[in-house]
């Protein structure tokens, strides 16, 4: 069963995540040849909570990160996850997905996200959950996921 887990199925895209001492870079090249779609490379990092105050999330304090990861839904997803420094360790519960984030080591897993409920988008907050040093609560993750025609129209230009 072990075996069967950690099978990818073919991938319909793939997301590199790399942990830096205290936020995640995000790249997502699968559309690099294409000239209508704009780059898909950013680090995002905690919004603090003055920032959050008339945003309606005042109540998601620590959890909240910029820009947020937009992913798209009813989609076949690789994570490749790695760290530039320390072990982080990125967690996303909802997802049931927390893997470890070793310098010079790369890490996979699957994704497939299938609750997309509140207008054709859901948001999930994770954070990382590795003691990697003593701001490690501040490392948040929000991913928006999105109906796959909604993400069409995030990555064109």
């Amino acid at each position: 069963m072990l075996y069967s887990l950690d099978e990818l199925i073919d991938p319909q895209m793939t997301v590199k995540i790399i942990g830096h001492q205290w936020y995640w870079s995000y790249e997502i090249s699968d559309f690099l040849n294409n000239p209508n779609v704009r780059g898909l490379d950013f680090d995002s990092y905690m919004t603090p909570e003055e920032n959050l105050l008339g945003t309606g999330w005042v109540g998601c304090r620590l959890l909240v990160s910029r820009p947020e990861l937009v992913l798209p839904a009813e989609t076949h997803i690789r994570l490749l996850i790695t760290s530039a420094d320390v072990i982080h360790a990125w967690c996303v519960p909802s997802f049931g997905i927390k893997v470890d984030a070793c310098p010079g080591r790369l890490s996979q897993a699957s994704l497939f996200i299938n609750r997309v409920t509140h207008k054709k988008a859901s948001v999930f907050f994770g954070q990382c959950s590795e003691i990697c040093g003593v701001n490690h609560g501040f490392m948040p993750i929000t991913v928006f996921a999105v109906s796959p025609e909604l993400y069409k129209n995030y990555i064109t230009k």
